[in-house]
């Protein structure tokens, strides 16, 4: 279809090209819609990501990549902020000693093979819809109708949410929701040392050095492939959802590559 699509950009104007584009892209999300609005337990969960809404109006949290940065980074400081951890940043936890205040995960090959520790997480977890075909529902599980198409800054993550190629980018609009007025990026290191076709699916051949943790994406872990364009892409957009609504993102990765938001040292972030 892709292929079509470039064919058409040769000869119609882009106005039409993108109106064909989003109805091809709708119509490949209408065959998740009705389970994604009435199944009971996303109409549960809908429910109750409502109540959520604007709960920390006015406060600060701290979104925590996965990165190698994470390891020269004072993660004993986030103690008592609020956080947002992401796909298998619980490795960290024994180490780290306390847990982050909520967890989110939307990609299929990380919630499969880490269906048993996601499970067991006691804070309240953000899941894809998508998830239900590894996790049974819970009370802290909330299940978010999330999408590979159609390209959006979802203010309200109880509707339908673009993933945009990260999970970091749901982040940013959970934490939004959430009524966050500061966001801070740290681990988002936006930097690979393995190569190759983005959004390729892959199997780790041993320790992952792409992340804090060696078996992160370990041996045998199947992953796919940064595609950092596409990132840039979201992140732009996420940026401008927040400083129209007179809000902030700052990163705060120490070394990070990402040039998307202002940059801020982590250590001037807290008191002395």
């Amino acid at each position: 279809m892709s292929n079509v699509i470039d064919q058409l950009k040769k000869v119609l104007p882009d106005s039409l090209v993108t109106a064909i584009g989003e109805s091809r892209d709708w119509m490949i999300r209408l065959k998740d819609w009705p389970a994604a609005t009435f199944h009971p337990w996303r109409r549960d969960s809908v429910y109750r990501l409502q109540a959520l809404r604007d709960i920390h109006r006015g406060k600060r949290c701290f979104i925590i990549g996965n990165g190698p940065s994470l390891k020269q980074t004072d993660l004993s400081r986030l103690h008592h902020e609020f956080t947002i951890g992401m796909n298998r940043f619980f490795l960290a936890f024994p180490e780290l000693g306390f847990q982050t205040t909520y967890y989110l995960s939307v990609n299929d090959l990380v919630i499969e093979q880490s269906a048993a520790e996601i499970q067991a997480l006691q804070m309240p977890c953000f899941l894809s819809w998508r998830a239900r075909k590894w996790l049974k529902p819970a009370e802290n599980i909330y299940f978010l109708h999330t999408t590979y198409t159609g390209a959006k800054f979802a203010e309200d993550i109880a509707q339908r949410v673009w993933e945009g190629g990260t999970v970091t980018y749901v982040a940013l609009q959970l934490a939004y929701h959430l009524g966050f007025q500061d966001v801070i990026l740290i681990g988002v290191d936006h930097n690979y040392v393995t190569q190759g076709k983005p959004n390729a699916t892959v199997v780790s051949e041993g320790d992952d050095p792409n992340h804090f943790h060696p078996a992160y994406f370990g041996k045998g872990f199947r992953w796919q492939l940064p595609d950092l364009e596409s990132w840039d892409r979201s992140y732009a957009m996420a940026r401008h959802a927040y400083e129209c609504a007179g809000r902030h993102v700052f990163d705060a990765t120490i070394g990070g590559k990402l040039q998307v938001f202002p940059k801020v040292a982590y250590d001037s972030l807290f008191g002395s």
